[in-house]
């Protein structure tokens, strides 16, 4: 009999461990493939709250539940962001993969308080004066350059071709850097390396370099502004030191290049192979607005979010937390939870997902509204330029990427008419 949770390898809890169970690895094929099988099993098996270990064992607790996620995140007083507070620094490794995204930098992610107010207005107000309309002119040029390098072959895998090249050069764009060249470039590579690494990156390398590289974008825009979001943020009146403005330039990046580039590629997935979209997806506006949303729901392109730490000993569906304890935020486990899904159906009809967090660490207020102005842009441009493209395998041979935090496909192969491009086309140069 298959078990998810017995492919995912049980393991006894090391000293120390949270977990009153045997704890699970959330890792594994049966993890990359259906996660969504996994999170069925721990919740059936141990409820809202499960006991995990993550890569190297360490010890974590995941949540699960909707309502548990959204606790956690609108009590900071119960569950703050410093991770010095964590419990088990002494089982984790110098060279553990997750270090980047867990030991306590100088950034806007691990602040608190009015620290945390100081630092996330800065954000706020620099990504505020980023115009809508003007943002999606510019990503529909993105798309219409990108799509014209491949539009004549009549194939492309739009992975790397397009889902993740339009928001990388979108967010670079917008926080000041050119779009091409080599920072640019090694820039986004290196992300996608700390935030989803395959078997042989190194990802604490990678985000060295990428603090490396957006410390040179800090120090030419201190001595020639422009009008991005890098220079907004170091002329605002809260004097960020160039430390602090590197690593909250990294969190925006991060945030604009890899979750919306999955949330792009998820969702032409969605509509390349649910028959409920097969009918409206060309131009289908509607259509088009109900996959991004559904996508939220079903495949959230940032599935887990470490984290949160007890600042003290407490309770949370029905388990005892140790002050120290890390939670991971299950965000695509509560999204889909029965709890709140009572006949078994997740609908796209309301928007009050946990995809882009809760409580005061949320993504800034302008942010989700950016990411939908690139992501909703990209669909519908590839969509009106090559109105029959199909899948070019069997929607089972589509693969996800390895990884725990982020849910996106490995590639996506497609093939449609081959059309001339588009500037060759409003030349009159039609062949």
């Amino acid at each position: 009999m298959n078990d998810p949770i017995g492919t995912a390898a049980h393991a006894p809890h090391p000293p120390g461990c949270p977990a009153h169970e045997e704890a699970v690895r959330l890792s594994g094929p049966a993890f990359q493939q259906g996660p969504s099988e996994l999170y069925r099993s721990l919740r059936g098996r141990y409820g809202s709250v499960a006991p995990v270990l993550l890569e190297g064992d360490v010890p974590v607790w995941l949540v699960l539940g909707y309502t548990e996620v959204t606790y956690v995140t609108a009590h900071d007083e119960l569950f703050a962001r410093d991770s010095r507070r964590w419990n088990q620094w002494g089982a984790v490794p110098a060279d553990w993969p997750l270090l980047p995204f867990v030991g306590h930098q100088p950034s806007v992610l691990f602040t608190e308080g009015t620290e945390h107010q100081r630092r996330a207005g800065v954000v706020t107000e620099a990504l505020e004066a980023v115009d809508q309309f003007e943002l999606a002119h510019r990503c529909r040029e993105i798309a219409e350059s990108l799509i014209n390098a491949f539009a004549g072959s009549g194939q492309a895998e739009l992975t790397t071709a397009y889902a993740h090249a339009l928001p990388m050069r979108a967010a670079v764009r917008m926080c000041g850097m050119p779009a091409h060249g080599a920072d640019t470039e090694g820039l986004v590579r290196d992300l996608r390396i700390s935030l989803g690494a395959a078997e042989n990156d190194d990802p604490v390398a990678a985000y060295v370099r990428v603090q490396e590289r957006i410390q040179r974008l800090v120090e030419g825009k201190r001595r020639a502004p422009g009008p991005d979001v890098t220079s907004r943020m170091l002329a605002h009146p809260a004097a960020l030191t160039d430390e602090e403005a590197v690593q909250d330039l990294i969190v925006v990046m991060a945030a604009a290049q890899q979750p919306t580039a999955n949330w792009i590629c998820n969702t032409l997935r969605l509509l390349l192979t649910d028959d409920r979209f097969a009918l409206n997806v060309s131009g289908g506006r509607l259509s088009v607005g109900q996959a991004l949303n559904e996508v939220l729901w079903l495949d959230t392109p940032t599935q887990n979010v470490i984290g949160r730490w007890a600042v003290r000993d407490t309770t949370l569906g029905g388990r005892r937390i140790r002050a120290g304890d890390c939670l991971v935020l299950g965000l695509a486990a509560a999204n889909t939870d029965p709890r709140i899904w009572p006949e078994g159906r997740v609908g796209a009809e309301n928007s009050a997902h946990l995809s882009f967090g809760n409580g005061e660490h949320r993504c800034p207020y302008p942010a989700p509204m950016l990411a939908d102005v690139i992501a909703r842009t990209a669909v519908e441009t590839l969509l009106e330029r090559l109105p029959d493209v199909v899948l070019a395998v069997e929607p089972d041979e589509l693969t996800w990427r390895p990884s725990v935090w982020m849910r996106g496909l490995s590639s996506l192969p497609v093939s449609f008419t081959p059309v001339v491009a588009l500037g060759e086309y409003r030349n009159g140069n039609q062949r």
